[in-house]
Formats: C-alpha cells, structure tokens, sequence
C-alpha cells in the first residue's frame, strides 16, 4: 500500500524573465513586466510530496523532521530573500521561471531522498499560478 506525506515551505525571491539571445521587445512582448530590468519578486509556497510504502517497524514513510532539513538546507537557505538572477549559481545561466524552479528544487531534493521512495513538488508562484514536477 502506497502512501503519501506532504512538506511545506515558503521563501521570498526575486527574479527576471528573460531570454538573452532575444532583443529587448521580444522579452517584453513575452514575459511582460515579469521582463522588468530591475526584477520583481514573489512569496513562493513549496509543497513537497513523497510517496511510498510505510516502514514496517518504525511506522513512517519518511522522518518528516529529516524532510524539513533537507527542504530547508538545499531550498529555503539558497534561494530565500535572494535575487535568483544575481545571487544563485542554479540560475545564472538558466531562467527562474516558475518551471525551472520547481525542476531545480526537485533536483536537489531528488539527491536527498531515498531512490525507492517518489517525490513531487508543487510550486506555488501565486495564489492562483502553480506548477508541480515529479521527475517525469
């Protein structure tokens, strides 16, 4: 029997859409003041999701508190209250959308969690706008 347990977070970043190998009009006709040269910022909420079977013995499925750790150490203390552009070697050559994001904290997560066990993250940009990624 497969279970799930949820984690999560929130940091604060600030970050800029922006493809170099366009012009200037076509990255503000496609991201918008997401494009804007002096960077906006969001208060991310993380969710963290993994997914597996309870161990027998100890009657969890993952040590929440090793979780919370894990999350804070490659997520929150790298990318909170910092400009991703500027300040984060995981973005300085790819572009933080909320796409990349949530691909990179997967990632990081990934090496962290036991192999046998799924992961997903969810990402929340806004109220409203979310991505999520599972590996797949």
């Amino acid at each position: 029997m497969e279970i799930s347990v949820s984690r999560k977070a929130h940091f604060n970043s600030a970050h800029r859409l922006n493809v170099p190998s366009w012009t200037e009009e076509e990255n503000k006709a496609y991201f918008g003041t997401c494009n804007n040269k002096n960077f906006h910022g969001h208060n991310y909420d993380l969710i963290v999701t993994v997914t597996g079977e309870v161990d027998p013995v100890s009657g969890y499925l993952i040590d929440m508190k090793q979780l919370s750790q894990w999350i804070k150490e490659e997520v929150e203390d790298k990318f909170d209250h910092k400009n991703l552009n500027l300040d984060t070697e995981e973005f300085a050559q790819l572009n933080p959308t909320a796409e990349n994001i949530a691909i990179v904290i997967w990632r990081k997560l990934r090496g962290r969690v036991q192999q046998n066990l799924k992961l997903k993250v969810i990402l929340y940009e806004t109220e409203r706008n979310f991505v999520e990624y599972n590996g797949n």
